[in-house]
């Protein structure tokens, strides 16, 4: 017989409206078997949850980021993905596709077998799906912090091979993301191959002119790397790829730490974007969750000062930001409400990886990941964390 619980008593967040309604909802075998207005689902066998009014919310999903808790996704082993897993969820996120940064060929397969292990094992944290590859790929003139000897030209036979390599500790298939300069593909053979293999594919770490930004998209690309860093410039006499992205219709992912990306400019990408296009990401390194010290990150050394990361020669390094408090940044710097800011932590990055199917929503046939939130004097803040419908994280039930 199929495991019942059901959450009552919470107010459940509604994607199409943005908001949070009173309902309560069925979860059988860790999905999401039906959602009802208060006192109206069957409650026969079911294990009763009691939401005692809490903010019920999908659990973020962050579709780029390095690691954090210690570990970086090229090097961290199973136990340490494992440790990995645990603190993203008690961060707030539920869903994690690894993001690998640029490394010796060789060893995208070796980091992909380990992350395989610990993504068709039971969930212990968030659950891992998939895998993003940023790096490698890049112009080396963008490539911030990734060593240079580590990037190379677009080679769209060389990436159907490695990509093939790397899925197969998944039996050969997951989601996959991959961000790159895609003004270096100059016969377009390198996105072609992309697209064969089903990868979702970001413009990033790019010297695109707008129109060579434009024609990436018309060619297949849906979104756009940490945008306005590591890209050509929005200026006035040429508006670069950030405004390829805002013409566009794609996706564009926002570091929103205040310290990547001006608080007006985010400002300015949410009034281009919308809360339809506009993905917030983590972009965490090794060192987010840790103290203040010396890391590494895409083969170079990263020092971490007042929570913010650099390579040696003063690069931003990817960041230390917690995606939820990405979320509440959003809020504030946008002077919109949380739910709306949530959006783009939730459901915008699901669709951009393609993987709104599994998660980023609370829609029946859905896992049930979701956040117990509570407000406080103004605040939201994180209650509780449910993966498959069980408690891992916070005040267990």
């Amino acid at each position: 017989m199929a495991e019942r619980m059901l959450l009552e008593r919470g107010r459940i967040f509604d994607t199409d409206t943005a908001c949070f309604i009173p309902a309560e909802m069925l979860i059988e075998d860790g999905m999401i078997a039906a959602i009802g207005a208060p006192g109206t689902l069957s409650r026969d066998g079911a294990r009763i949850l009691d939401a005692d009014g809490a903010l019920v919310a999908p659990g973020l999903v962050d579709i780029h980021t390095h690691g954090r808790a210690g570990g970086d996704f090229n090097s961290a082993d199973v136990p340490l993905l494992r440790k990995m897993a645990r603190s993203y969820l008690d961060a707030g996120v539920t869903t994690v596709m690894p993001t690998l940064a640029s490394a010796p060929l060789d060893s995208f397969g070796e980091a992909a077998d380990r992350i395989a292990a610990v993504a068709e094992a039971a969930p212990v944290g968030a659950r891992l799906i998939g895998l993003h590859l940023e790096g490698r790929y890049l112009n080396p003139k963008k490539r911030g912090a990734h060593a240079a000897e580590l990037v190379a030209p677009l080679d769209g036979d060389e990436l159907t091979a490695l990509v093939a390599r790397m899925r197969r500790g998944f039996g050969g298939q997951c989601p996959f993301r991959i961000a790159a300069a895609l003004e270096l593909d100059a016969d377009g053979s390198f996105t072609r191959a992309a697209l064969a293999a089903g990868l979702k594919i970001s413009l990033g770490h790019t010297e695109a002119t707008y129109a060579q930004a434009l024609a990436a998209v018309r060619a297949g690309a849906n979104c756009f790397t940490h945008l306005y860093n590591a890209m050509s410039p929005l200026h006035h006499r040429a508006g670069g790829a950030p405004l390829a992205c805002f013409d566009s219709g794609a996706f564009g992912e926002v570091i929103c730490d205040g310290f990547h990306i001006a608080p007006e400019m985010v400002g300015l990408a949410y009034r281009m974007l919308g809360e339809e296009r506009l993905v917030l990401i983590s972009d965490s390194m090794e060192g987010t969750g840790c103290p203040d010290g010396d890391y590494t990150i895409a083969g170079l050394p990263v020092t971490v000062r007042d929570g913010k990361a650099y390579t040696i020669e003063g690069n931003i390094a990817g960041s230390t930001l917690d995606l939820f408090q990405g979320v509440c940044n959003l809020a504030k710097f946008c002077d919109i409400p949380f739910s709306r800011a949530l959006l783009c932590a939730t459901v915008n990055p699901a669709r951009a990886a393609g993987i709104d199917h599994m998660v980023g929503s609370l829609r029946v046939g859905l896992h049930a990941d979701f956040l117990l939130l509570d407000e406080r004097q103004g605040e939201i803040v994180l209650r509780a964390a449910y993966v498959g419908g069980v408690c891992m994280t916070g005040v267990a039930e």
